[in-house]
């Protein structure tokens, strides 16, 4: 495997806040496809949920729901007690406390680093700049960039730019962190410094949703292990107990073939 399960102690759920997101009874069709299928989840503050499972399975739209940027047919998703806003500020201020990273990085080709992450708390928050600016630097000191300030992603590697694109995010001081396999677009070497990095996150207490591939950062940094299949929540359960007895054959199958291949 690309990641090495050395990691700090994950968080305890047990020390959490309560509740920070509730999925109930979640639908969602994309045509005549089910990809949600009468979801329920809870995260609960300071938690870290790894959802995984085949491709198609409806981990990424499910992580998507949670901002809105997929909207679902019935059920209710609330974030910090209350629902999800249909749009304009609501919306806006929903997203501002929900970070989320992409697979494809996004950042503002033509935006120097600094300017990547200081753009929505100027925008957003109505930060000073000096506040802003000196916020980014810290949080770019915190991903390990803190030399790249000033240069354009297309200087970057892969990994540099998904490490900026978590303290972009991080710049927002968000309640939830959602990350939409941030390592899935990256060389192989590129992977583990972002994964660190996210694991860093989860030992300080962040909430986190991760989808992702990668079965050593769900064994070392989650609490709980989400397996999907066919747009449903199959098993939901300790990374150890998951990994070492799942209860489920399709469960089963899914780890016999990605961890021996």
């Amino acid at each position: 495997m690309t990641d090495a399960p050395t990691a700090p102690t994950p968080p305890d759920p047990a020390a959490s806040g309560g509740p920070l997101v509730v999925m109930q009874g979640v639908n969602k069709h994309f045509g005549s496809l089910h990809v949600l299928r009468d979801i329920d989840l809870t995260v609960d503050e300071g938690e870290v949920v790894v959802l995984i499972g085949p491709s198609g399975s409806g981990k990424s739209t499910l992580c998507r729901t949670i901002n809105r940027l997929e909207t679902i047919e019935s059920g209710t998703i609330t974030v910090a007690g209350r629902p999800l806003p249909e749009e304009g500020r609501g919306l806006a201020k929903l997203r501002a406390e929900v970070g989320m990273v992409f697979q494809s990085f996004n950042l503002f080709a033509h935006k120097t680093v600094l300017d990547n992450v200081t753009l929505a708390p100027l925008r957003v928050r109505k930060m000073r700049r000096d506040e802003a600016e000196r916020r980014a630097r810290a949080l770019l000191d915190r991903v390990g960039l803190a030399d790249q300030a000033g240069k354009f992603p297309a200087q970057l590697s892969g990994g540099q730019q998904q490490r900026v694109a978590i303290a972009r995010s991080l710049a927002m001081d968000p309640k939830l962190m959602l990350f939409d396999e941030p390592t899935s677009a990256l060389d192989p070497e590129m992977i583990n410094e972002v994964l660190e990095v996210m694991r860093s996150l989860a030992a300080e207490g962040m909430t986190m949703i991760v989808v992702t591939h990668e079965m050593g950062f769900a064994r070392s940094a989650a609490n709980r292990v989400v397996f999907m299949a066919d747009g449903q929540i199959v098993e939901a359960r300790e990374p150890a107990e998951f990994f070492e007895s799942p209860n489920t054959a399709r469960a089963r199958d899914f780890l016999s073939k990605i961890l021996h291949h």
